[in-house]
């Protein structure tokens, strides 16, 4: 593993929800008819920034409304968190407020982040209400079915609702709890190992630190570790290969030494096979859904032809294989990718 000097676009552009994807999401029950669009969210009058505990700018802004437009706002939002939660069922809500809205103009998506409160006992939840982009969506069904982790999500039109991912900033991590003396370094350094894979054969990018989180589980005699991503806004858009490999940013280096201090070349392929086989097997109980995906992908506009381009003929270097030649989509690559892990496996 090594940390290279990896660009990306600033903004890629989004992508509307084609329909083919439209009918899959349908088929898959990820469709809902929402109280609110997102559009709708945009109609504030001001933004204060919002600062975390040491007074720095998060990036993340309060949006200001008319009280009239905010009660109406807030009582959507409930609806759509029990859309969400509990495909609709409003009495999850009952005792539920909106304690406040922010939104984040700095994203691809320009999410808006909702944070809910049972007001019996304090305890809150977040989610997210973003602009509905095709790629995204494609990247969050990757996560469902080749991963090991579940996402919740829903869509209606051009507006997309998420649910919070829980865990530890990537890149918080890094700094304060990485070295922690309770935890097993090779641990993490495996679960590295094994999001790199993923990230590789799934062409999920700009996995920087602070694009996941790291969910830290205890066990009767240690803590596992996952990390998981938070962020798909660039699914299979870059052209460039090390954006799908995150041993080449910067901003992971902390997790890169980790590795090349506790792992060896031997360690790391059993690693990469480990999650290769994991991916294996999820496919063959995924089938269906992955073929539906592939067929929904079709006619749906997700990258340029120059990316696609650098991109085929980058992995076909990567793997020194010139079927990558032949792809025409980036969900060609993607589908490459898991047959070959399927051929590797088998071998």
């Amino acid at each position: 593993m090594k940390i290279d000097d990896v660009t990306i676009s600033r903004k890629k552009p989004i992508y509307p929800v084609g329909t083919g994807l439209n009918k899959y999401l349908r088929m898959y029950q990820r469709d809902a008819k929402l109280p609110l669009a997102y559009r709708e969210l945009l109609n504030f009058v001001e933004t204060v920034p919002v600062m975390d505990k040491y007074g720095n700018d998060t990036l993340w802004e309060t949006p200001l409304y008319p009280p009239h437009l905010q009660d109406q706002l807030y009582d959507a939002l409930r609806v759509v968190y029990a859309k969400l939660k509990a495909s609709g069922n409003t009495r999850i809500v009952e005792h539920k407020i909106i304690d406040r809205i922010e939104y984040c103009a700095f994203g691809n998506t320009k999410p808006f982040r909702v944070r809910i409160i049972n007001r019996l006992n304090d305890v809150y939840d977040y989610f997210y209400i973003k602009q509905a982009d095709a790629s995204r969506i494609y990247g969050l069904e990757l996560e469902e079915i080749l991963s090991p982790n579940q996402v919740n999500y829903l869509v209606d039109r051009d507006t997309l609702v998420e649910e919070h991912i829980v865990g530890i900033p990537g890149d918080v991590f890094s700094k304060a709890g990485i070295y922690n003396p309770e935890y097993n370094q090779t641990r993490i350094a495996k679960e590295f190992v094994k999001f790199n894979e993923r990230c590789i054969i799934s062409l999920l990018g700009d996995m920087r630190a602070y694009n996941f989180v790291m969910q830290i589980t205890p066990d009767f005699d240690d803590f596992q570790f996952r990390i998981r991503a938070i962020d798909f806004d660039q699914q299979f858009y870059e052209g460039n290969p090390k954006v799908y490999m995150p041993q080449y940013f910067k901003e992971n280096l902390t997790y890169v030494q980790l590795a090349m201090e506790h792992l060896n070349e031997k360690t790391v392929m059993q690693y990469q096979q480990e999650e290769r086989s994991s991916i294996v097997h999820r496919v063959r109980s995924e089938r269906h859904r992955i073929k539906d995906l592939r067929d929904a992908s079709k006619l749906q506009a997700l990258s340029t032809p120059e990316n696609i381009k650098r991109l085929k003929e980058g992995y076909g270097a990567f793997y020194n294989n010139a079927t990558y030649l032949d792809c025409t989509s980036m969900t060609d690559i993607v589908e490459l990718n898991v047959k070959n892990v399927i051929r590797q496996v088998k071998l």
